[in-house]
C-alpha cells in the first residue's frame, strides 16, 4: 500500500497516550521539543466519562484482536485500553511501590530474571511521580513499605466492609493499613476529593483518580504536544545502518497509510501492541523484527495470577462503597518469597472492594452456580452483607510465555498478536497456600459462609523486558533498545519481574525515567 509522502518531522514521537506515553510527552514537551503522540483509540475526555457498566465497557481495548492461549490467559480485552489515557482511564488507582527483593529475583533466589536497576534507582522516581498525581495513604502503617517520602495526602476513610475484614486479619496476627491510592482524599491541585461510590472501572468524571486525562496529559497539550487519534501505529523504520530509527507508519481512520520522522521514537502503547509493532516492523536487517536479532521480543510475558475470596458476613458491610480497588491492603506475606516447599512467590492481599450487583468483581458473578428463584433471596443478602478481597500474586518471567505473531491479519493487513501464559507449579502452589489464609481471614472475621472464586490475569507486563544484554533483554534499563540508539520503549512491557503489586505506579516512575534520559541523550 502506499503512503503519503513524508511531509513532518518531530524532535519525538510517542506511540500511546496512556501513563507512559503521557508521561514521556509532558516531559519532552516541557522541555521545548516537538511531540506527535498517535493513539489507536477514539478521543476522550473528562466530560465523555460516564458512571455505568456500559461505559466501563467501553474503555476497554477496542483494538485488533488479541489472540489468547495457555493456562492462565492474560485478560487482553479487560486489561488493556483504549482511547486518550489508555488502561490507565479505567485503572483503579491502587499504587503500592515493588519491594527491594522484587529486583534480582535471579540473583536471590534462583528463577526468573534479574532487573538491570534496584529499588534505590527507582525511589526519587516514586517520591517524585507521588507528589505529582497525589497519592493518599499512610505510609507509616504499611510497615513492609520500603524507603521513601510519605504520601502528600491522608487515607482515604474506610467503611464497614473494611472494617469487619480488618478485624478477621488482626484475630489471625496479620496487619492492615490503608490502600495506598492515586485517588484525592481531599481537593488536590485543583482536583476534587473521592465520592467513595465505586465507579473507578468507569473513569472517574470529577477527576479525583490520577488518570492521564487529568494528570499529565494536559500538561502535554499545554506544552505543544500534538495528539492524533484513531492513529494505529503498523510499524517502525530505520536508517540504513539499522542502529537509529526514522520514522513510524500508521493507518488513520479511513485507512490511509501516512507515515512520519521522527528524531526519537518512544513506544509507549500497552505491552502486548508495543511487542506486536516490533514483531511487525521487519526488513532486511531486522528480518525477525525490530530490535529482535537475538528472538528476544515478545518474550517474558507475564501477567499477575489473582483470585477473590468472597463470604457473606453477619452485620452489614456496605460494600458498595469505597474505591473499586479496595479500602486496605495487606503484604505480611510479601518478605517470604519462598512461602513453602515447592511454593514460590510473593503476594498482597487488596481488601474491600466496592462492587456492584453485577458484572466483573459483581456480586452476582462470584455465585454463578446460582440461578432462577434461588438467585433473588441471596441477592437480597448479599447486597447488605457481602464481603470480598483480591490476591494478587507473582509471575515469574518464562522465556516461553510470550507474544508471537498469528498468520491472521486485521483489517489494515497488519498480522495480530497471539499471546501464550501459563504458570509455574511452585506459584500455583503459592495461590493455594494465599487462598487458604485468605478464607481464614474470613471465617475469623466471622462471616456465615466464605468461597473463592477462579484464577485470572490481572495486569499485563513483559515482551519487551530490560535488562544487561541484548541476548536476553530488548531494552537496556533506561527503555533504550539495546540495537537502536534511539528507540525507548516505556510502559509494562519493559518489567523484568512482575512483583506482586499493581503495576501502575512502577510504570510511572520508570517512565519519567526514560523521559529524563531520552532528553540528556538528545543533547
Amino acid at each position: 500500500m502506499d503512503r503519503i509522502a513524508v511531509t513532518e518531522t518531530f524532535d519525538a514521537i510517542v506511540v500511546g497516550s496512556g501513563a507512559a506515553g503521557s508521561v514521556v510527552a509532558a516531559t519532552l514537551a516541557e522541555a521545548g521539543k516537538s511531540v506527535l503522540v498517535l493513539e489507536a483509540g477514539p478521543e476522550r475526555t473528562l466530560s465523555d466519562l460516564s458512571s455505568s457498566q456500559i461505559w466501563a465497557r467501553k474503555l476497554k481495548w477496542g483494538g485488533a484482536y488479541v489472540e489468547e492461549e495457555g493456562e492462565l490467559k492474560i485478560g487482553n480485552a479487560f486489561n488493556s485500553g483504549f482511547g486518550t489515557g489508555g488502561s490507565a482511564v479505567h485503572h483503579f488507582g491502587v499504587w503500592p511501590r515493588l519491594h527491594e527483593n522484587d529486583f534480582k529475583v535471579a540473583t536471590q533466589y534462583g528463577r526468573g530474571l534479574d532487573w538491570p536497576i534496584d529499588y534505590q534507582t527507582l525511589q526519587p522516581f516514586y517520591d517524585r511521580i507521588q507528589d505529582t498525581v497525589g497519592l493518599s495513604g499512610d505510609a507509616k502503617a504499611e510497615k513492609w513499605r520500603p524507603a521513601g517520602k510519605p504520601y502528600p495526602m491522608g487515607p482515604l476513610p474506610v467503611f464497614a466492609q473494611g472494617q469487619v475484614l480488618a478485624l478477621g486479619f488482626k484475630k489471625l496476627g496479620l496487619t492492615t493499613a490503608p490502600m495506598p491510592m492515586a485517588i484525592n482524599s481531599r481537593e488536590y491541585k485543583g482536583r476534587k476529593a473521592c465520592l467513595y461510590d465505586g465507579w473507578c472501572d468507569a473513569g472517574c468524571p470529577i477527576g479525583a483518580l490520577a488518570n492521564p486525562l487529568v494528570t499529565y496529559l494536559p500538561r502535554a497539550l499545554a506544552a505543544g504536544a500534538e495528539i492524533r487519534h484513531e492513529s494505529t501505529v503498523a510499524s517502525v523504520n530505520h536508517d540504513g545502518s539499522g542502529r537509529r530509527a526514522t520514522s513510524v507508519d500508521y493507518f488513520d481512520s479511513e485507512g490511509t497509510l501516512h507515515q512520519v520522522m521522527g528524531k526519537q521514537i518512544f513506544l509507549c502503547a500497552f505491552a502486548v501492541q508495543n511487542a506486536r509493532i516490533l514483531l511487525n516492523s521487519r526488513s532486511k536487517k531486522y528480518s525477525n523484527g525490530m530490535s529482535n536479532t537475538n528472538d528476544m521480543v515478545g518474550r517474558y510475558l507475564m501477567t499477575h495470577p489473582a483470585q477473590t475470596v468472597v463470604g457473606l458476613m453477619k452485620d452489614e458491610t456496605q460494600p458498595h462503597l469505597g474505591p473499586t480497588g479496595g479500602q486496605l491492603i495487606c503484604h505480611d506475606n510479601y518478605a517470604n518469597k519462598e512461602q513453602a516447599k515447592n511454593a514460590f512467590g510473593s503476594y498482597q492481599w487488596l481488601i474491600a472492594n466496592a462492587v456492584k450487583p453485577n458484572d466483573l468483581l459483581g456480586i452476582a458473578n462470584s455465585r454463578p452456580d446460582i440461578i432462577g428463584a434461588k438467585l433473588d433471596p441471596f441477592m437480597r443478602k448479599a447486597a447488605k452483607h457481602f464481603a470480598i478481597m483480591n490476591l494478587v500474586g507473582e509471575d515469574l518471567a518464562q522465556a516461553d510465555n510470550r507474544v508471537t505473531l498469528s498468520d491472521k491479519k486485521d483489517v489494515r493487513g497488519i498480522a495480530l498478536a497471539h499471546t501464550h501464559h501459563g504458570l509455574m507449579d511452585e506459584t500455583k502452589a503459592m495461590m493455594t497456600l494465599a487462598i487458604e489464609q485468605g478464607k481464614a481471614v474470613f471465617k475469623a472475621a466471622g462471616a456465615e459462609e466464605v468461597w473463592n472464586g477462579p484464577s485470572f490475569g490481572m495486569h499485563i507486563m513483559g515482551g519487551t523486558v530490560m535488562g544487561q544484554s541484548p541476548k536476553s533483554s530488548v531494552t537496556d534499563s533506561f527503555g533504550r533498545c539495546h540495537e537502536l540508539d534511539n528507540l525507548f520503549i516505556a510502559g509494562t512491557g519493559v518489567f523484568a519481574g512482575s512483583g506482586a503489586v499493581n503495576p501502575t505506579f512502577t510504570l510511572h516512575a520508570l517512565a519519567l525515567r526514560t523521559a529524563e534520559h531520552a532528553l540528556a541523550a538528545a543533547h
